[in-house]
């Protein structure tokens, strides 16, 4: 059992006076409590009001007044400060979730729901930074750390505020989700699948030296320049949730508990700093960016701060006050004692004392810069509003976050000046020769191979980055190749190691593409020049991407392999291989139909009851006359090949949710099958008849031993699987994320 104490965390929060003296007992003892289940119903659906009434209409009564083994279990519980009521809470031990029938019944809906992306287990505190983002649908976004990619999720459904009960809008804005590591990006892919997105990208670069991407230059652009010259990309909202050394977490990662050590944040507080600084330079004149950490250290926190406001002197920070108001926090701080060694050592009040300490030939090899400590116009800078969260305030983790915008009096001839400087960087680029990443130079190395055995440092944090200046670094980072056209069997690498598929988009009068628009009956607006291709040849060999404009131009003006591009746009349409031989070819997507529905033709979406999607969701191939008129006739009269249809819940008294749904079908000769993975059949069925009604849960009971002790069967794969936490924010730490992954 972890032993929940660690005399160094204690002595080194208690000198940073980060709660009050007559608080640290309540403080300590939220910390070795089990952290409650939070989850969030996506919020772009309209299936979320839904979802949130059958949770407090069915399940809540049926929770309230539970009592396992003499203990009354609370039931679930609306997170107060969250918008619309759409995130909730309950604090129960998995033993009674997997044992309380009302409660393992609760779980099932929830995991069930979260597979298909309609609710996201998600720490209450790591939703707070999209939140005070204020994403508009026409924004563009980037997320500069975002795996695993739950926050990423919130502001894709900022992005998708449009979107209606059965279709998804193609916003005019984007969302670049970025991560350093290639491995964690892939998580951030699987976000675009669950609410899929024509204005998403996965990026995979280094957040602190994120590359300058441009736009090509417009069309309406009469200057009477000799040559005209791409703008750069800039952003109108960034999220800095940067790598941290994660001990908010402390009451979910008790790990943490044994190995904490005060240097940790120390080594951190560097690529932190280049990480804000770097998305300073990437916003546009009226942007905003949220910075946060899920740690407690000021080192982390208020230090990043100030040093990037000092800086950038054109920021500022945000005063959030008045937001959120039922949120409990508590304000920044504007003094702190950074330690200098393992034993909590915080007795220098400035970086020239501490300096002085050492001895003079070792003056240069310090580890500790002066952004370390607070600086003399701490009080200047409004570090008070940033905010603190604390877990005994209400129950949560411990959280930070600052917000970011520029100074009124810097607002005006901001991106006029970087045009220019983008304009001039370009006319030299071509020439110059790609320069690799330098090493950090001796006077600001932080602590990292000292303490490398026992510390939390960030997988990131270990990377060699340059510490330049903003200028020198944006001159290093025009010295790139150029990019490519995107044209079929044209593509320069300019990073060999990456192996990502390119992305060619399509002519609109492409034959493969044409014939799969006139095969689907898509009406004439459908945005064919906006459908890619992942291969190197650019034929469409079996999938099709949708994307919208500004996503096609930010790929057609920089190289793929430049900027790292994992993923872009939504997959929607592909081709059936079991359709070989006949007409009809290929078939929209379970998850890309939201996207395409706008442009499928009214006339051609079949239309059936809810006994028929049961008969569906019952088999895999049911025979055409298994189903009753007039859907057996109007499936009979169809072609092979796919189809479209809208099932209308009608008068039936078993099902919980009383509205249409969409979905797509393939017909064979004699035969239909409902075109959405088992995942999606499963929760389907349990929202709409209260059970698994599937193939797959049937086969999956049949396997089922007939006879198993109590204790076993307690641990068979028939109970639901916990709901998984999507967002561990500490997995960004080494040690944690081998265990997530």
């Amino acid at each position: 059992m972890t032993r929940m104490d660690n005399h160094r965390f204690t002595a080194y929060y208690k000198a940073q006076n980060i709660i009050p003296d007559q608080e640290w007992d309540l403080f300590m003892d939220a910390l070795r409590r089990p952290l409650p289940t939070t989850f969030r119903i996506t919020g772009s659906r309209d299936i979320a009001h839904a979802l949130g009434d059958a949770i407090q209409q069915i399940y809540v009564p049926i929770l309230n007044n539970v009592v396992f083994e003499g203990e009354t279990v609370p039931p679930p519980a609306h997170i107060p400060w969250y918008p619309d009521g759409l995130a909730w809470q309950f604090n129960v031990s998995k033993k009674v979730l997997r044992r309380s029938p009302e409660f393992k019944k609760f779980h099932s809906f929830l995991v069930h729901e979260t597979e298909v992306g309609n609710i996201s287990r998600q720490e209450a505190v790591s939703m707070l930074p999209p939140l005070f983002m204020d994403v508009q649908p026409h924004h563009k976004v980037i997320d500069l750390c975002a795996a695993p990619g739950s926050k990423t999720a919130q502001l894709l459904e900022a992005l998708h505020a449009n979107d209606t009960a059965t279709s998804t809008s193609i916003p005019a804005g984007l969302l670049i989700a970025n991560d350093s590591d290639s491995r964690r990006s892939h998580l951030l892919i699987h976000q675009s699948a669950r609410l899929p997105s024509p204005a998403f990208m996965v990026t995979n670069l280094d957040a602190s030296i994120y590359p300058v991407l441009k736009l090509p230059s417009s069309p309406n652009d009469n200057r009477r320049a000799v040559k005209k010259t791409p703008s750069q990309l800039l952003f109108d909202r960034i999220l800095c949730d940067v790598p941290c050394s994660g001990d908010g977490t402390l009451r979910k990662n008790l790990g943490i508990w044994k190995r904490w050590q005060p240097m940790d944040g120390n080594g951190l507080h560097g690529l932190q700093t280049r990480i804000l600084q770097r998305a300073m330079r990437m916003l546009t004149s009226d942007g905003r960016i949220v910075y946060s950490t899920c740690s407690l250290n000021p080192v982390e926190n208020e230090a990043v701060v100030a040093a990037a406001l000092n800086s950038n002197p054109e920021f500022e920070l945000v005063d959030v006050s008045d937001q959120l108001p039922q949120l409990i926090r508590r304000p920044g701080l504007i003094t702190w004692s950074p330690t200098i060694d393992r034993n909590v050592n915080t007795s220098f009040s400035s970086y020239d004392a501490y300096i002085q300490s050492l001895p003079v030939g070792k003056r240069g090899d310090s580890k500790l810069i002066e952004t370390h400590w607070p600086p003399n116009n701490a009080e200047a800078l409004h570090l008070g509003r940033c905010m603190r969260i604390y877990p005994h305030l209400q129950d949560t983790g411990g959280f930070f976050v600052a917000v970011f915008e520029r100074k009124a009096s810097h607002k005006t001839a901001i991106s006029v000046h970087v045009s220019k400087r983008v304009a001039e960087d370009s006319d030299t680029a071509s020439s110059a020769p790609e320069t690799k990443k330098a090493k950090l130079e001796t006077n600001t190395q932080t602590q990292v191979a000292e303490d490398e055995s026992d510390t939390t440092t960030s997988r990131d944090a270990m990377d060699a980055d340059p510490s330049a200046s903003d200028e020198k670094q944006e001159a290093t980072e025009q010295h790139q190749s150029k990019p490519t056209a995107h044209a079929r069997g044209k593509t320069t690498p300019a990073d060999p190691s990456f192996k990502e598929m390119p992305y060619t988009f399509l002519q609109p009068d492409d034959p493969a593409l044409h014939a799969c628009i006139n095969q689907l009956n898509l009406a004439p607006s459908f945005p064919s020049s906006n459908v890619l291709v992942r291969n190197p040849t650019g034929e469409p060999v079996r999938s099709f991407y949708l994307t919208n404009a500004l996503v096609k131009s930010v790929v057609q003006a920089n190289d793929h392999t430049r900027m790292r591009l994992m993923a872009s746009g939504t997959k929607v349409i592909t081709k059936q291989e079991a359709a070989r031989g006949m007409d009809a070819q290929y078939r929209v997507l379970g998850e890309g139909l939201p996207v395409v529905l706008p442009y499928i033709k009214p006339e051609t979406i079949l239309h059936a009851d809810f006994g028929a999607l049961k008969v569906l969701l019952q088999n895999y191939y049911p025979l055409c006359v298994s189903f009753v008129e007039p859907f057996r006739s109007e499936m009979e009269e169809r072609a092979p090949g796919s189809h479209v249809v809208r099932f209308i819940p009608g008068t039936s008294t078993d099902t919980t949710f009383c509205r249409d749904l969409i979905l797509p079908l393939w017909k064979s000769n004699v035969s239909i099958s409902l075109m959405i993975d088992k995942k999606t059949k499963s929760a389907l069925s349990w929202r709409l008849f209260g059970e698994d009604l599937t193939v797959a849960a049937r086969e999956k009971g049949r396997k089922q031993k007939p006879a198993v002790p109590r204790a076993a069967a307690e641990a068979t794969t028939d109970e639901p699987k916990d709901l998984e936490d999507e967002e561990n924010d500490q997995d960004r730490a080494i040690g944690d994320v081998e265990e997530h992954e």
